[in-house]
């Protein structure tokens, strides 16, 4: 059937979207930074807002354990791991040094316990308890890491061990951590951790290890909500922070930052900078409809209405709604019978003449035959069943 572009919507309306524009918003960081590679991003859409050396690879030092904590929340969720199950700890976990939960080498913690001491204190001896459990060995557990890094198309990732510790081929970038650190938002048992400024795990032998979140930014930034630091001499100091405000949830990552204080005060002078220049919008939602009835031939009604297919989120600097418009490219006419949510065309959200999102445009209700002609159709059916099986 010929298709016709119909002008449904040019309403200036709020938005939200997912947007494809791959594409950072800005040439530039607005300001200068320090840090060698550094990105800004909003979580739900992937848009990055301004980078600068965001694919070149770099060692990440603890920024690693981002993964390790991602597959052991898939793990709990998978029903594959429990979090009360009970993790003995190896000689070989126990040894891990640097950051640390002085785990007793053959007693047992809970992986909650287990989980919550990666989260909040970077511990290595958590994080290689964990990958043994989980697949029987470090080396495993790597293996699985980096498999994971390629299903979600990390192409600049590549790990050696689950804690981030030096190592030969171990590195990633600004733009994979990022991408990686938006996962950790499916699991809402990150947050229930990743918020918590100090705590204690109470070792088996009754023995008390203080727990302190080694990313000041949730003590000293509002909003501020989780991810993770790391520090090594090879890979200075690094952070991955996010925040949320108003709907919108921003990543930001420095690397290879030349000193501690800078990588959290250009982390946080980047997410003030989004929260202030972004906004998310949303002009038009799942169900939504957009003021147009496609006619229908045979049908019990003589048109179908169009509904919006799925809800259109965008980040836009703030004011560009202005400058947002809603198309539609449906079919002529269609034929009965037509079922609820089949498919009549396309809703392009455009900025000015650019296309940023398409979305499946779909019937709003189901449109059946008549009973007369649908009894007629029946009998026509039936008869051409008939007579060819009398040919056979």
């Amino acid at each position: 059937m010929k298709k016709k572009t119909t002008a449904v919507l040019a309403l200036c309306l709020m938005l939200t979207a997912k947007t494809v524009c791959s594409e950072p918003m800005e040439d530039e960081p607005p300001f200068t930074l320090q840090s060698p590679s550094a990105i800004l991003m909003e979580a739900s859409t992937g848009r990055v807002i301004f980078e600068k050396n965001a694919d070149d690879r770099r060692p990440v030092a603890s920024v690693n354990k981002v993964m390790t904590i991602l597959l052991t929340l898939e793990g709990i969720d998978s029903g594959r791991i429990h979090e009360k199950d009970s993790v003995s700890v190896s000689a070989h976990a126990a040894s891990m040094g640097g950051s640390q939960a002085f785990l007793d080498a053959g007693s047992s913690y809970t992986v909650r316990e287990l989980l919550k001491t990666v989260i909040i204190a970077s511990a290595n001896d958590s994080a290689v308890a964990l990958a043994e459990y989980m697949d029987g060995t470090e080396e495993a557990f790597v293996r699985r890491m980096n498999q994971r890094a390629a299903e979600l198309g990390l192409e600049n990732t590549h790990y050696a061990n689950c804690t981030g510790l030096p190592a030969q081929d171990h590195f990633t970038t600004a733009r994979d951590v990022a991408h990686l650190s938006a996962e950790l938002d499916k699991h809402p048992l990150y947050y229930e951790f990743s918020k918590i400024w100090m705590d204690e795990i109470r070792h088996p032998g009754g023995r008390v290890t203080g727990l302190t979140n080694t990313n000041r930014l949730i003590r000293f930034y509002p909003g501020c909500d989780g991810y993770k630091t790391g520090s090594t001499n090879e890979a200075k100091y690094c952070l991955s922070a996010t925040a949320k405000k108003n709907d919108m949830r921003l990543i930001a990552v420095v690397l290879g930052t030349p000193a501690g204080q800078t990588r959290f005060d250009e982390a946080r002078a980047m997410l003030e900078y989004g929260f202030s220049s972004y906004q998310m919008f949303c002009p038009v939602k799942e169900g939504q409809k957009m003021g147009a009835e496609i006619p229908v031939r045979l049908g019990g009604r003589d048109n179908v209405s169009v509904v919006s297919g799925g809800t259109s989120r965008l980040l836009l600097r703030k004011g560009e709604q202005e400058n947002i418009s809603l198309e539609a490219a449906l079919k002529e006419r269609i034929q009965a019978p037509v079922h609820k949510g089949d498919v009549l065309g396309e809703i392009r959200v455009k900025k000015d003449s650019q296309v940023l999102q398409t979305l499946p445009a779909v019937a709003g209700e189901s449109v059946e035959l008549p009973g007369m002609i649908d009894a007629l159709l029946q009998i026509r059916d039936n008869f051409m069943i008939e007579s060819f099986k009398k040919a056979q």
